[in-house]
């Protein structure tokens, strides 16, 4: 409950892809406004901005459907803007600049890390997704945690399929 009481969430998920080097798995994280492409939303493109260069904003989106017949459904939506982005290190930041989801403030490091050096011959990395949120209402620290992890195993099989359909 300590996380509760915090004036920011902050956490990190790590999810290891065996399989796939680092040099195959940053540009699907490198190519900020097709994030559709390996993550379960339904739309992203670009806003504003130069793509590959920060201040880039991407605008992304996904309809939820209610729990029933009667229940309408929703656009839950975010901008989000490109902080930092490092193509020799992997690595990028990102914050949510207007959403309709319930974050106050939001930043994101995004960053693959080869499991077995630079060698190619011994592929294999992780991906570490590291936040800093202010609370949200009507979640818990455990919540957020919770769907950036399972966001976060998604993309990994995800970039895995398509890497596997490509070789």
């Amino acid at each position: 409950m300590a996380e509760e009481s915090k004036l920011k969430w902050e956490g990190k998920a790590i999810v290891e892809l065996p399989g796939t080097g680092a040099e195959a798995v940053w540009p699907f994280l490198e190519d900020f406004c097709n994030l559709h492409k390996c993550f379960p939303i339904d739309t992203s493109y670009q806003v504003e901005g130069i793509q590959g260069q920060p201040g880039l904003i991407r605008y992304c989106a996904s309809t939820i459907k209610g729990d029933d017949a009667a229940d309408e459904t929703t656009i839950k939506w975010a901008k989000e803007k490109l902080l930092t982005i490092d193509p020799v290190q992997r690595c990028l930041s990102y914050e949510i600049v207007d959403n309709n989801i319930g974050f106050k403030s939001y930043v994101a490091t995004l960053k693959v890390v080869p499991v077995n050096g630079d060698d190619a011959k011994l592929a294999g990395c992780k991906i570490e997704w590291g936040f800093v949120s202010d609370p949200m209402e009507g979640w818990s620290f455990q919540d957020l945690k919770s769907y950036i992890e399972s966001s976060l195993q998604f993309m990994a099989n995800k970039i895995d399929q398509l890497e596997c359909s490509e070789n």
